[in-house]
């Protein structure tokens, strides 16, 4: 035994314990073969038991639940994945309420019916939203989306503000400018092609995120700022697909995905600056930033004065007690207001426009209903009243997010063992993604389900009979926040169209197959024409 510098080296052999298993014949011989093996021959046989603990981890899992009868090693279907189909997850949510697949790392299970959905939605003890892997470092490790329980619940409460009646009110005019600007743009296309059919899509998604931009940051951002977001808003939506790679590798769709947000976020910081400094002068609220910006500046205000032991006399408390946020905070809490919005109001945009062409009938009424509750004036400004009496125009609207759901289904992450039936438990671990399409179909709740029809919400009994099918902006404790403003944003947006537009769908073979990228689309991007309405 040989001391150095208070570390002690001892040879194995003056060990009795250790000289029994060197000395030992059957073991020497093991030794002695794995010797002989060459490096490919080792390799070879790693693979073959790394491939086997794969698959047996794999069919542990899966249980008794539908799924393949094996897995594609390591990968899954990753390379189907990249390339969604439809049908496909119409096969997959067809083959049991509960299915599952496996993606490199990633075991996934599918529950496919409205129960199953529920289930899920309203089981925060069991899961939480978990978006995907790299979604993290877009939106930002410590973005509130990411908050759980407690945490979450209360941030959330310091946000309802954002969507009252009386906030609501404010956007509209903002709303409204950038429709009354795209709706010339769409005029302008047209005419720039000629008169030929042009696919719309792309035109949606720009209009989309302006309208968005707008009602959440206001005129605190530039038009090219604007411009430039939705150009490079595709890039976000592609690194945030639900199979992509989880590390960001240089010029792939995650590493472009992370430059756009990085610009986005540059950008909301320094709407959220210009903010302050207008709400501190006593400015009036004109976006969804000045509102949060504001409720914060009278939180401290409060808080402020109660310190001094001032009066509260005729101030009113603030509904929640705001901390101060930093520029950056409040940059990323108004980009996840984006990042829920700006897919699927495009697709809903996107079908509302085709469908409405296909259905003169159902735009008729629209276009009545909206010059009745201006009086006969297109031009008049829109109010939440107005909004209010148009029955059939929200009735459309919410007949299409029920035809053609933006959102096919929503990740969970479960956080323990989650026994979401008798028979099987979702690993700790796993995603769990409910589905909201089926429900939505269901023939015993919506009769001909598979047509279009405002009425069944307008005169009929689908808002009562479907209330738990209708999962178009989730349940539970992390239900869309958004959802009337989603709702009354493309009605206003259907509404004014109506008035001063007329279009015309140019169908090709591809227009009823849905596209999946993120949300859905028709296939063929919608290919339109536009004209000024008389």
């Amino acid at each position: 035994m040989t001391t150095v510098s208070n570390v002690t080296f001892a040879s194995p052999l003056a060990d009795a314990k250790y000289a029994q298993i060197v000395g030992h014949p059957q073991i020497d011989g093991l030794l002695g073969k794995l010797g002989e093996l060459s490096g490919w021959q080792i390799a070879i046989t790693l693979l073959l038991v790394l491939v086997a603990y794969d698959q047996i981890s794999y069919l542990w899992q899966k249980g008794s639940i539908a799924g393949p009868a094996w897995k594609t090693p390591f990968i899954g279907p990753f390379l189907q994945s990249m390339d969604p189909k439809f049908e496909e997850y119409r096969a997959k949510w067809a083959s049991g309420p509960l299915s599952c697949v496996s993606v490199f790392h990633k075991f996934v299970v599918i529950a496919s019916t409205r129960d199953m959905s529920r289930k899920v939605f309203n089981s925060p003890n069991f899961v939480k939203p978990c978006v995907v892997d790299v979604a993290h470092k877009l939106l930002g490790a410590k973005n509130w989306v990411f908050l759980d329980g407690k945490a979450h619940v209360d941030f959330r409460k310091g946000l309802n503000i954002l969507f009252t009646r009386k906030a609501l009110e404010s956007y509209l005019p903002g709303q409204e400018e950038v429709y009354n600007v795209y709706l010339e743009k769409f005029l302008q296309v047209t005419k720039d092609a000629g008169g030929k059919p042009v696919p719309f899509m792309p035109e949606f998604r720009e209009l989309m995120c302006a309208v968005s931009c707008r009602t959440f940051v206001g005129h605190y951002i530039s038009d090219e700022a604007i411009k430039k977001i939705a150009d490079d808003y595709y890039n976000i939506t592609a690194a945030l697909e639900l199979v992509n790679f989880p590390i960001i590798i240089p010029f792939t769709k995650t590493w472009y995905g992370k430059k756009a947000a990085d610009m986005v976020l540059d950008e909301f910081s320094k709407c959220a600056a210009k903010s302050k400094v207008r709400m501190s002068a006593g400015g009036d609220i004109t976006c969804i930033m000045d509102g949060w910006v504001k409720a914060q500046l009278d939180s401290a205000n409060w808080r402020e004065r109660e310190a001094k032991g001032l009066s509260m006399e005729g101030i009113e408390k603030p509904a929640s007690l705001l901390r101060e946020f930093t520029d950056y905070e409040i940059s990323q809490t108004v980009f996840t207001f984006l990042f829920a919005s700006q897919d699927a109001t495009s697709s809903a945009a996107t079908w509302l426009f085709q469908i409405m062409a296909q259905r003169p009938d159902v735009l008729d009424k629209i276009r009545e209903e909206n010059l009745r509750v201006r009086g006969g004036d297109r031009s008049k400004a829109i109010t939440m009243d107005m909004l209010d009496e148009m029955v059939y125009t929200k009735g459309a609207v919410r007949e299409l997010l029920r035809y053609r759901p933006p959102v096919l289904m929503v990740p969970y992450l479960a956080k323990k063992p989650f026994p979401i039936t008798d028979t099987y438990t979702v690993p700790k671990g796993a995603m769990i993604i409910p589905t909201v399409y089926p429900s939505l179909r269901d023939p015993e709740v919506y009769e001909n389900p598979d047509e279009y029809n405002p009425d069944r919400y307008v005169t009929g009994d689908a808002e009562v009979k479907g209330a738990k099918n209708f999962l178009v902006f989730g349940t539970g404790p992390h239900y869309c926040l958004g959802q009337v403003y989603a709702q009354n944003n493309l009605a206003l947006m259907i509404g004014k169209a109506s008035m001063h537009l007329d279009w015309v769908h140019h169908p090709t073979p591809r227009s009823e197959e849905i596209k999946v990228f993120a949300t859905i689309f028709p296939m063929d991007d919608c290919p339109l024409t536009f004209s000024r309405r008389a």
